[in-house]
């Protein structure tokens, strides 16, 4: 199994997918297990080398580094390196709104998987509940921004993450673009009334 986890650099995710594939191992035959471990391999992609450092440094903090599951590589996710239909499963977490061009993203995660594969985004996005977004965008706006200066002295990089969430598209556009990249069954599901969403598709 071969897994692309990109904009992951501190390996959060990466992380979660190795121990759930473990688990699954677990519950099989000790053959099966002992198959699937060496068949696994986790690539984390990121264009930042000072989160894959961070990330290679939880790993070892882990104990991860004994084995040869994780595999960090340096890339940017609108022109990934490896080659078409390669992997298993491709997952982007909080990573997708920060690309130049998302449907160059979206292209990409669509050439790399396997006929079978899937895709899985997890990212900021927007509330629907009229009550809760007028509170939401009270806090986003008024709130975070103050704390960023007050705790970080950065007002500067909360009020971007504000203004790009407010700026990336909302559920159901983001759904049709990952129709138009190829994708088939997509479907979302807003988690916190939307203030994140998991949007997935196969590639059939």
């Amino acid at each position: 199994m071969k897994h692309l986890d990109v904009a992951g650099g501190t390996g959060d995710i990466a992380f979660r997918v190795l121990e759930s594939i473990r688990g699954v191992s677990h519950k099989a035959m000790h053959d099966s297990f002992a198959e699937t471990e060496g068949q696994t391999q986790i690539f984390i992609c990121d264009i930042n080398p000072n989160m894959l450092n961070i990330g290679k440094k939880r790993a070892t903090e882990r104990g991860y580094t004994k084995n040869s599951y994780l595999h960090w590589v340096e890339g940017d996710a609108e022109a990934l390196s490896f080659e078409d239909g390669s992997m298993d499963g491709y997952t982007i977490g909080f990573g997708i709104r920060n690309v130049t061009h998302i449907e160059k993203a979206l292209a990409e995660a669509y050439r790399v998987l396997k006929q079978g594969g899937r895709f899985l985004c997890l990212e900021l996005s927007h509330v629907e509940l009229p009550i809760f977004k007028e509170l939401y965008d009270y806090y986003s706006f008024s709130i975070i921004p103050t704390m960023g200066e007050l705790v970080a002295g950065d007002k500067e990089s909360y009020q971007y993450l504000v203004e790009s969430i407010r700026q990336f598209p909302k559920q159901d556009v983001f759904a049709q673009m990952i129709v138009d990249a190829g994708f088939q069954a997509v479907e979302y599901e807003n988690l916190v009334g939307g203030v994140v969403a998991i949007h997935s598709g196969l590639k059939l």
